[in-house]
């Protein structure tokens, strides 16, 4: 079976349109050429090339036009698009070919480009998880004060009010907001080590091109290089599972509390059965659960990428590429599934008598 994020039909229920842009193949290439234009200005801004030289070569990166089909010859041949970009960026750009890409590399080409896609994403999370933080308050205005069963061991305990219930629902999700906010700086985050990661190739405008990067991209400036040191990344794909995994927990028991006999939660629009017409499945609650069982056989794979030998590495890199990309489309994809499963319940619990 083909990738379910894209997918003629099962895309419908596993994909996200808003993270699919963020992570598409040209979002990633407009990022990665502002890039270029941005290091073509700054190599001006730091007087490595004559400023008019740096400008004209950031407005002809700005205003070119990459064939795909020759990216993907190059990421053949090279490994990765990088080679190949510059190739074609140069390759017409006369006397400015000398202020195009010439002191940096593929790699800090590459990792800005992701510090911006994470920045959308962050985005897109942060709104989507303040949204279903509202939606659930709306439900506790409404429901609050009625009672469930509390259940231990998914056994039948002592009454609880559906206040309690959706506490342990919502609290999660603001903690993940702040957690969220807490590490957008760390991984928002130029990348400017050059070939080997030392900066030696710009010396001491090194920093100085850094910081001019930082301001002209709107991203922050990290101490260091972070060719080698994934550890944030790896961070940023737990918080991913963190929060899918919490969305579950509401899915998990939207999914108990409907159930035929115990039938705590009534919700609009679920899901039929072909061969069982009378009944009506939690399809998005069940998703919910999906999804993040599979952030969660993910999240090791992003821990095996952290082992980048030496001063780069090719495989632990590549592997990111493989894993990082799905986790956020599948924490996305969580969110807004939650969201509408909020608007879908009708009653919780039994008023008080």
């Amino acid at each position: 079976m083909s990738d379910l994020f894209e997918h003629p039909w099962f895309s419908g229920l596993f994909g996200d349109a808003d993270a699919d842009a963020i992570w598409s193949p040209d979002r990633s290439l407009t990022h990665m050429l502002a890039f270029e234009a941005a290091y073509s200005r700054g190599l001006g801004a730091v007087g490595l090339v004559p400023p008019d030289q740096a400008q004209a070569a950031a407005e002809w990166i700005e205003e070119a036009t990459l064939d795909p089909t020759v990216l993907r010859a190059g990421t053949v041949q090279d490994g990765l698009p990088i080679p190949a970009l510059v190739r074609s960026l140069k390759a017409e750009a006369g006397y400015l070919a000398g202020a195009i890409h010439t002191g940096t590399t593929s790699q800090d080409v590459m990792d800005t480009a992701l510090a911006m896609t994470l920045r959308e994403t962050s985005d897109l999370l942060s709104d989507r998880l303040t949204r279903l933080v509202d939606q659930l308050e709306q439900l506790k205005a409404i429901h609050g004060s009625n009672t469930i069963m509390g259940r231990t061991r998914m056994q039948a305990a002592l009454p609880i009010t559906v206040d309690h219930r959706l506490e342990t629902w919502i609290t999660p999700l603001t903690d993940h907001l702040t957690r969220l906010t807490q590490i957008r700086p760390r991984v928002e985050c130029v990348q400017m080590g050059g070939p080997v990661g030392d900066s030696q190739t710009l010396g001491a405008q090194n920093r100085e091109m850094a910081t001019f990067l930082a301001e002209f991209l709107n991203l922050h400036l990290p101490e260091r290089c972070w060719h080698v040191t994934r550890g944030v990344l790896a961070d940023y794909a737990g918080l991913l599972s963190l929060i899918s995994g919490s969305i579950a927990k509401i899915g998990q028991d939207i999914s108990l509390m409907a159930q035929q006999g115990v039938d705590e939660i009534k919700l609009k629009g679920g899901g039929g059965s072909s061969a069982m017409p009378h009944k009506q499945n939690p399809i998005l609650a069940e998703l919910l659960v999906t999804l993040a069982r599979y952030n969660a056989t993910q999240l090791p794979g992003m821990h095996h990428a952290l082992l980048h030998e030496q001063e780069r590495s090719g495989s632990a890199w590549a592997l990111e590429w493989m894993i990082l990309p799905n986790m956020a489309k599948t924490t996305a994809r969580s969110l807004s599934a939650a969201v509408t499963v909020c608007t879908q319940i009708t009653s919780i619990g039994e008023g008080r008598k």
